[in-house]
């Protein structure tokens, strides 16, 4: 197994605290007192009157559970594929009872086409559609619960309202709200005419939602929406972001404009995930921070993985991927080096281990197994 650089020793508790006045909160984003109770109310405590028992949101057990739980992250199948392509990534990963299941969300992309005579059309076309139908699916074969992502890029304010409400008939209850990838035609973001520019007018757009204010100010019967919201964190720093202080600083804006939960970006050294929850806590962002993790698997991630995510590879483990004689070996690679990872975030108390499993389970599966 290869080893991994951490802040904290192996032997050390395995639940970090970082103490702020007369409370510490803890990666669960959990306030614990000196004697490490936590101070939180349960229905049961409540004036013995009997209540409706209402479903725990996502971000309700990772404040609340007891031990590191684990989720992961599924693609929609490109358009003409199979959705049995996705329960085959499902299926066995089940055995190990995941709390829930992400699916990602993806934008048009611009792309051209050689007409007849010779000359390029320029077409917009969704390579991978069907993310409200996939969560609908899940949702029905496996009773689990799903976390779709909702981006801004593609989508207008209206579009995006219709969107929720399609989600709230559902029954889901738990959305990530990112501002998505740039148009690989254009690099740069660009938002969509009377559509958001960033994650915090999206994620305000569903807090009004919540309270059942619609973009049209005509509608009489203003249903109230219940979405519990996740955001995205960078352990190394957004890569449009100027420095770290003002990606902080944003962050703290999106949890105090509602956000719940937050996921990170991948990293391969969890020195950056402990750093990031320590400058997060010192900011005063006291939610939960859930660890994201993705195992190489093929030799190009060496430079696809910096250039692309912005992250770090350690350079033990980019040697280890230059031994490599081909990408079976990296997939192997992979799997050792980030049931490492995994290993050591566990003891050290994180809420959840979240995986980015890219369409394959083979490989997360074996993670997984060692780990939980």
């Amino acid at each position: 197994m290869i080893s991994h650089l951490s802040r904290n020793r192996r032997d050390r508790p395995t639940v970090i605290f970082y103490w702020g006045g007369h409370e510490c909160i803890n990666h669960r984003g959990q306030a614990v007192n000196r004697t490490n109770s936590c101070l939180h109310s349960s229905d049961e405590e409540m004036s013995g009157q009997k209540t409706k028992i209402r479903k725990m949101n996502i971000a309700e057990k990772l404040r609340n559970t007891k031990e590191t739980l684990f989720s992961f992250e599924l693609l929609p199948p490109l358009k003409g594929d199979h959705i049995e392509a996705i329960y085959s990534t499902i299926d066995p990963l089940m055995d190990f009872r995941p709390s829930y299941i992400n699916v990602t969300y993806h934008r048009e992309e611009v792309v051209y086409k050689k007409r007849s005579d010779g000359l390029l059309e320029e077409r917009s076309v969704r390579k991978r559609p069907g993310t409200v139908g996939i969560v609908a699916a899940i949702m029905h074969k496996y009773n689990i619960e799903v976390v779709p992502h909702l981006i801004c890029g593609g989508f207008s304010k209206e579009e995006t309202e219709n969107a929720l409400i399609d989600l709230h008939f559902l029954g889901v209850d738990n959305i990530l709200v990112l501002r998505g990838d740039p148009d690989k035609s254009i690099r740069m973001f660009k938002a969509d005419p009377d559509g958001h520019e960033n994650a915090i007018g999206l994620l305000q757009q569903v807090m009004e939602l919540n309270k059942g204010i619609y973009l049209d100010d005509d509608i009489v019967n203003n249903s109230e929406t219940h979405f519990s919201v996740g955001v995205a964190g960078y352990p190394e720093k957004h890569p449009e972001a100027p420095n770290f202080d003002s990606d902080i600083r944003y962050l703290k804006e999106k949890v105090d404009a509602g956000a719940e939960y937050i996921v990170t970006q991948m990293f391969f050294d969890n020195r950056h995930y402990f750093d990031f929850v320590e400058k997060c806590r010192s900011a005063g962002i006291n939610v939960p921070i859930v660890p994201g993790l993705k195992p190489v698997s093929v030799k190009n991630h060496l430079n696809i993985l910096p250039k692309t995510f912005g992250v770090e590879l350690p350079e033990t483990l980019s040697k280890e991927m230059e031994k490599c004689a081909d990408n079976s070996a990296v997939r192997q690679l992979g799997v050792e080096w980030t049931t490492g990872q995994a290993i050591e975030l566990k003891r050290a108390g994180v809420p959840s281990i979240h995986l980015y499993t890219m369409g394959k389970a083979d490989n997360i599966r074996e993670i997984v197994n060692k780990v939980f």
